[in-house]
């Protein structure tokens, strides 16, 4: 496993997004995740319940597999679909516009994966799962952390999120609600980012 410093991923995440159009560093705007995931990576996104509890948000399939989906729709339980290397499921709750937030920054994480740790996944010929719990191990808990701050470093790149911030007149709460909107991510999100760069208290 990589030890990835966040200045090394914050230079990963602005080659990626440059890989796929230079320009989204030069004026604040959302980050395409979806697109990048597809068109850059050659990646496919599925919607699937993945649990019947949510528990699993997405899923970065890294080799041909049968992988257990929640059959919701028809209450028949779980069952094993078989899904192709380079498959991101996405767990479908989180279509739901309220989420939007949480579904872009579920296809970062995973996105992330895929970037950071495809060659240990493969290896280990398992899949990468984004929880919402915490991850057992200490090594799961700092691939997850790695994962997590690539895809914050994805969705608000700082060089966009810096003018952005300037840029706005609002007061502190204000420009975390405008930011969030901007960039499209969750406040929560945003104020985590703005306190990261100093931006924020």
């Amino acid at each position: 496993m990589f030890n990835y410093y966040n200045n090394t991923l914050e230079s990963k995440a602005r080659y990626v997004i440059s890989s796929y159009e230079p320009d989204l560093l030069r004026e604040p705007t959302s980050i395409p995740v979806e697109d990048i995931m597809e068109e850059v990576y050659g990646l496919s996104i599925e919607y699937q319940y993945i649990r019947n509890n949510g528990r699993i948000l997405g899923e970065t399939v890294f080799e041909n597999a049968l992988v257990p989906i929640y059959e919701r729709e028809n209450n028949e339980g779980y069952k094993l679909i078989p899904v192709k290397a380079g498959t991101v499921i996405i767990d479908a709750g989180l279509l739901n516009r309220r989420n939007d937030g949480r579904l872009r920054y579920t296809c970062a994480h995973e996105l992330a994966h895929w970037i950071l740790h495809k060659e240990l996944y493969t290896r280990l010929g398992e899949t990468a799962a984004m929880t919402k719990a915490v991850k057992s191990s200490e090594s799961d808990r700092i691939i997850e952390r790695q994962a997590d701050v690539l895809s914050s470093y994805l969705l608000m790149p700082k060089g966009t999120v810096k003018m952005a911030f300037h840029r706005s007149a609002n007061s502190p709460t204000g420009k975390i609600t405008e930011l969030a909107r901007l960039f499209r991510v969750s406040k929560q999100a945003m104020e985590i980012r703005l306190k990261d760069m100093g931006l924020l208290n």
